[in-house]
């Protein structure tokens, strides 16, 4: 899993080589279940060895019964706690099944539909322009084909709710043209479940609990991080540190309720495997309906395709043809169609996967964000294993780009900065860095001095900066929150008005936010009046209901003033161009238009 923290809940896709080998019946696997998996144990035995494996969880289901589950390794490596078939385990991007079944439910009721626009459904929603509001539908949000990029930072460490995640939508431009590329998407997800809220009056977690946990019997299954901790049997991360093979304990990621329907969901090994059974079943459980066979087989239809990247890079092309539907990709396994997603949070990590046509499932949960890799070796070996083909060499595999990856890693931080320019300082003072710079979507970074330098906060990440040249100052570079680079920017007037950071597949640029004492109705009040032009013409200053002031002139339409500093404004059209308010005896006195050609003094009434 990389380091930046904007991959978070993305779905590795490890593709993989075609041999056509036939399957044994479903029946015969059924039977011979135990015999299909010998051998698993020792194989699982030295997987944790090459891997350096803290924990994993595996589950196999065949036709509607779980008949094998096992736990190996530690659910809490620090006080040799076993991984149990009931450990509870955040599985993150697995919960997104969840949420396209929830709004596949509305469908089913005929409150939505699929392939209508949004905005026509629903109208609170706001996409970035009206083309997006005229065409973008639940299906496009769901199969990540909107065309806009992830954005992960708006919502990572953030304390942003689900109803303010989904009005960033409308800041979101679009990447790509819609339906044409596959970009996976977390606020997507997250605004999907708003959705179903907005529509059926309950909110996305009531929604799951109710028409998923209960009738599959998942009692155990939950949201809260918090509430994990408070059970006995519950994982906590550990993983790899990126220059050693020494294991480290892990936070829990807990800033994930804005966010739930893209990653929420705290499962089991054992109550997991209801919701698969029943995906496998058509939608029953036990004999009984929960899921409307046509919500599944929607969720299953590919929507947009996937590239060979695999077997045109590596030659691997046991996994081909990849597409992703809604809350899951299909593709084509040696020949056999299996539907599967995975689930990604720091140290924890998690697949979800059957084969419709075979009757056989798959769960793996692995603990340790360097054994990200092996949710999908596990999974296409126990498939092997399950229909009689033979073994593909997946573990030595993956593990050969792991430790490749881990070197090459050294060798790269080792030359870090050799694009420094040597000997250059802050063009400014360190105080004039300092203030709260703000994004519409991704929200308020604060610069602040921390004992003879700077220090960076953006939602609970806070980290000190370290000058790298000329107006550039970067954070250390974080095994888990990894490197920003801050770019400090100057206006016309010399202030260090914006800091950009490259965010997700972008670049972000938060402007300077004034004091907020600035924009109080009683402070602008004290600028509104009659004004008159060195050449005798009256206009006025005035002050808006929504709390904008402005300049009124003759036949010409209202002009707003941006606050900037204490009795500044700025006019946005121009950036070169500024509104200075002369003050006396605690009232303004006139009106100072400043331009790069002189002053232009406009006295009061």
């Amino acid at each position: 899993m990389p380091t930046r923290p904007v991959r978070a809940l993305r779905h590795p896709l490890f593709s993989a080589l075609i041999a056509l080998t036939l399957a044994v019946p479903v029946a015969a696997a059924q039977d011979a279940t135990p015999k299909a998996l010998a051998g698993l144990d020792a194989y699982m035995a030295q997987v944790m060895k090459d891997w350096n494996a803290p924990g994993i969880g595996i589950g196999v289901v065949v036709r509607n019964k779980l008949v094998f589950a096992k736990g190996y390794g530690y659910r809490d490596y620090g006080r040799k706690l076993p991984f149990t078939v009931n450990t509870l385990f955040p599985i993150a991007s697995n919960s997104k099944l969840f949420t396209a079944t929830a709004v596949g439910l509305l469908v089913d009721e005929g409150k939505l539909n699929w392939d209508t626009p949004v905005k026509r459904q629903v109208p609170q929603v706001q996409f970035y322009n009206d083309e997006l509001n005229n065409t973008v539908t639940p299906r496009d949000m769901l199969s990540h084909r909107t065309g806009i990029t992830r954005h992960d930072l708006i919502w990572y460490k953030s304390q942003f709710t689900r109803a303010e995640l989904f009005d960033r939508l409308k800041y979101l431009e679009p990447a790509q043209p819609l339906r044409t590329t596959f970009l996976y998407n977390n606020l997507m997800y997250a605004a999907s479940g708003h959705i179903v809220q907005l529509v059926s009056g309950k909110t996305w977690e009531e929604t799951v609990r109710e028409r998923f946990f209960g009738p599959l019997a998942m009692p155990s299954s939950i949201f809260d991080i918090d509430e994990m901790l408070r059970t006995p049997d519950h994982v906590e991360p550990w993983t790899e540190r990126r220059d050693s093979q020494e294991l480290y304990a892990l936070p829990l990621y807990k800033e994930q309720a804005g966010v739930g329907p893209a990653g929420s969901i705290i499962t089991s090994v054992t109550e997991l495997s209801h919701w698969l059974i029943a995906q496998m079943n058509g939608g029953v459980y036990e004999g009984r309906k929960v899921i409307p066979p046509a919500v599944i087989n929607a969720t299953l239809s590919p929507s947009i395709a996937m590239p060979n990247a695999a077997l045109e890079t590596r030659g691997w092309g046991e996994l081909l043809n990849a597409a992703y539907g809604m809350g899951r990709w299909t593709a084509s396994y040696r020949g056999h169609l299996v539907a599967y997603h995975g689930g990604d949070l720091p140290g924890v990590h998690s697949q979800l996967s059957f084969m419709p046509q075979d009757s056989v499932g798959v769960i793996v949960f692995v603990v340790g964000d360097h054994t990200a890799p092996l949710y999908n070796a596990l999974s296409w070996n126990i498939y092997e294993r399950m229909l009689g083909l033979s073994l593909t060499p997946w573990s030595e595999r993956q593990n050969t780009l792991r430790l490749k990856n881990k070197e090459e890693g050294k060798k790269a931080r080792a030359v870090a900065g050799s694009g420094q320019v040597k000997g250059t300082s802050p063009s400014h003072a360190l105080d004039d860095y300092v203030g709260e710079f703000v994004h519409p979507a991704y929200g308020v970074l604060t610069v602040s001095r921390e004992g003879a330098g700077l220090a960076s906060e953006l939602h609970k990440m806070r980290q000190p900066l370290t000058h790298f040249h000329y107006d550039r100052f970067d954070t250390p570079d974080d095994e888990q929150n990894g490197k920003l680079s801050l770019n400090f920017a100057t206006n016309p007037q010399g202030d260090i008005a914006s800091v950009t950071i490259s965010v997700d597949e972008g670049e972000a640029v938060f402007a300077r936010r004034p004091a907020a004492v600035l924009s109080e109705v009683a402070t602008l009040k004290q600028y509104v009046g009659e004004y008159v032009t060195p050449t005798g013409a009256p206009f006025s200053v005035e002050l808006k209901d929504n709390g904008v002031l402005g300049v009124v002139r003759a036949g010409q339409p209202f002009q707003p003033l941006e606050v900037w500093k204490a009795h500044q404004f700025k006019i946005k059209a121009f950036s070169d161009v500024t509104v200075r308010f002369e003050m006396a005896n605690g009232r303004a006195a006139a009106l100072v238009q400043v331009d790069p050609a002189g002053e232009h003094r406009n006295p009061r009434k």
